[in-house]
């Protein structure tokens, strides 16, 4: 290792891979925001907007999961234009909607508390 090796590590830093409370807030915001949406979407959207993160398969289907065995989404199953197969789409059940708008807040806080912490690292680095 060198010192450069340093500074190339924050110019440029791994991915961060999101955690399944994490996951959770996520999902929420972007089914509030989106509408409804299937899991490969949710892990591509995530990596389009914010390019520091990863969502794994394994963290989504867990959140996802769990946010159907607590009610606040529920899935079924849709042809989308374009793709061979139905894909499993989620949805938010309109009786827990601010709870999943209070959750997907969550995501905008630590996502904003993030970034703001990697800019600075960011511009000391150059």
């Amino acid at each position: 290792m060198k010192f450069q090796d340093i500074y190339q590590y924050f110019q440029d830093p791994p991915p961060i891979y999101l955690s399944k409370e994490v996951a959770v807030c996520y999902i929420l915001a972007v089914l509030v925001e989106h509408g409804d949406s299937y899991g490969t979407a949710l892990i591509q959207l995530v990596e389009a907007e914010h390019s520091l993160y990863r969502l794994s398969d394994t963290v989504l289907y867990g959140a996802l999961k769990f946010l159907e065995e607590e009610g606040v989404i529920r899935g079924y199953w849709q042809k989308v234009q374009g793709r061979g197969r139905p894909r499993r789409m989620y949805q938010i059940d309109t009786e827990k909607r601010d709870e999943a708008r209070s959750l997907g807040r969550l995501w905008h806080k630590y996502i904003g508390e993030q970034e703001s912490a990697v800019k600075p690292q960011q511009r000391q680095s150059g």
